[in-house]
């Protein structure tokens, strides 16, 4: 379980796909000591603020761990969308 959280705003996603990009559209609403963070089971793991010029992974390995479970979440999402089967290729 994931959760976003910056001034004025908090939700939670069960998916680290869904709450990066919530995080992200975010970011440009950040005022110069405000953040955007994201805590995954109560511990931070991601964090922006106009301090930085990148956002931050926290911790040794999140980087890794999280860019897997993105691409896993992103082939899990385009195997479910059906693809049209092309009449010409099944004759």
């Amino acid at each position: 379980m994931f959760k976003v959280v910056s001034p004025g705003f908090s939700q939670e996603f069960d998916r680290w796909v869904d709450a990066l990009e919530m995080a992200k559209s975010l970011m440009p609403q950040c005022k110069w000591m405000q953040d955007v963070r994201i805590f995954e089971d109560r511990s931070l793991v991601w964090v922006y603020s106009r301090s930085h010029k990148y956002p931050q992974f926290v911790g040794p390995g999140t980087y890794d761990r999280l860019a897997k479970r993105f691409l896993w979440e992103t082939i899990a999402d385009e195997n479910s969308v059906e693809t049209p089967i092309d009449e010409e290729s099944s004759i």
